[in-house]
């Protein structure tokens, strides 16, 4: 049977998280669509890997703005997802893609890692048809939830996905056995971040100082780089910078998903933000307790306390290395799942089509 399958993607991370699957699917003969979002490298990403997609909405920065964009891209991906007729949908919390998906009839599979993203998964797990999430996610969805050994992270970082290249570096002027740090910071916009915060700018700047005493300190930022940190601006293209991390002696920033595919390369990995704390995500939970790969800290004189402490000790990326292999040990590939659990459902029969949202949407 060849099945025709959409992926929905709004963000960098879900870029990575389908890219394998994407390309194995159409290896084996299936069509695949991607309907995109432009938001940061999302759309960079996806014409640096040759992903065709479909491009329905762009990210706006007020709250009438993201309103206005929701709308849009709820009738879009509509008139879209009727126009490709697939057998199966493929997302992240996206309400759009999952709305469209029950007007349809379509069955559809929500990846979900984050408990925090309460607003998202309202507004679309209840229109799933299966909701996939690792094994240590913190809530129970009901019926609809499978859980899998691993992270969306290994879903492109597992060692039968991703394996560092050196030269890849070289070529772009970064030496890979040179002494240097990453940093990435955030812009704190989104929804699911209200109230939230990371670096503040004088942290920001002793960390980079603390950093550059012991090598090279590179960074990557959501919001344009002021003028004091431009010395430190990101040397690589946006696609290397896995290779970056894995040959990286320290990661520190208040990013989510770059802390987690630090933890996962076997770099020492320091996390700080103010999500930190009772609640936090499952996830940075066991990398940190049950693997030691992963420091999280809310406290940021804390943070850049221990950020010179592992720039300085010669030991630490080894320590990481032997933690990373016990992981591996414990987790699967997750694009190995992803193609094993599209293919199951796009076997399944359609779904009965819910209440028509492009005629509602028109009154």
């Amino acid at each position: 049977m060849t099945a025709t399958v959409l992926f929905d993607v709004g963000h960098p991370a879900h870029v990575h998280l389908f890219k394998h699957a994407i390309r194995e699917l159409e290896d084996l003969g299936h069509d695949t669509h991607v309907f995109s979002r432009e938001k940061d490298l999302t759309v960079t990403l996806l014409d640096r890997y040759g992903i065709d997609h479909t491009l329905l909405s762009r990210k706006r920065s007020s709250v009438a703005g993201l309103f206005l964009e929701l709308l849009e891209r709820e009738i879009r991906t509509l008139r879209a997802m009727r126009r490709v007729d697939p057998d199966v949908v493929v997302s992240s919390p996206m309400p759009p893609a999952a709305h469209a998906a029950r007007v349809t009839g379509t069955p559809m599979i929500v990846f979900d890692d984050s408990e925090v993203a309460t607003l998202q998964a309202r507004l679309t797990h209840p229109f799933a048809t299966k909701i996939c999430t690792p094994v240590n996610y913190g809530r129970d969805l009901g019926a609809k939830q499978e859980r899998y050994a691993g992270y969306h992270e290994l879903a492109y970082l597992h060692p039968n996905r991703f394996e560092p290249d050196p030269d890849r570096l070289r070529a772009v002027g970064v030496d890979p056995h040179e002494h240097y740090s990453v940093c990435r910071f955030v812009s704190w916009s989104a929804n699911h971040d209200t109230g939230n915060r990371g670096f503040s700018p004088e942290g920001k700047r002793e960390l980079l100082s603390i950093l550059s005493e012991e090598g090279r300190t590179y960074v990557t930022s959501e919001d344009p780089l002021s003028p004091e940190f431009e010395p430190y601006r990101l040397p690589v293209p946006p696609e290397l910078i896995h290779d970056l991390l894995y040959y990286a002696d320290l990661y520190v920033g208040d990013s989510q998903t770059m802390a987690t595919e630090a933890a996962i390369l076997g770099t020492p990995a320091i996390r700080s933000n103010s999500f930190v704390g009772d609640d936090d995500m499952s996830n940075f939970v066991e990398l940190e307790s049950t693997y030691g790969l992963l420091s999280s800290l809310s406290d940021e004189r804390e943070t850049l306390a221990l950020a010179r402490d592992l720039s300085t000790d010669p030991d630490a990326k080894a320590r990481w290395r032997q933690k990373r292999r016990r992981l591996l040990d414990d987790k699967i590939d997750v694009t190995a799942y992803l193609l094993d659990t599209i293919l199951k459902t796009a076997g399944e029969p359609r779904r009965k089509p819910g209440i028509d949202l492009e005629t509602e949407a028109g009154r």
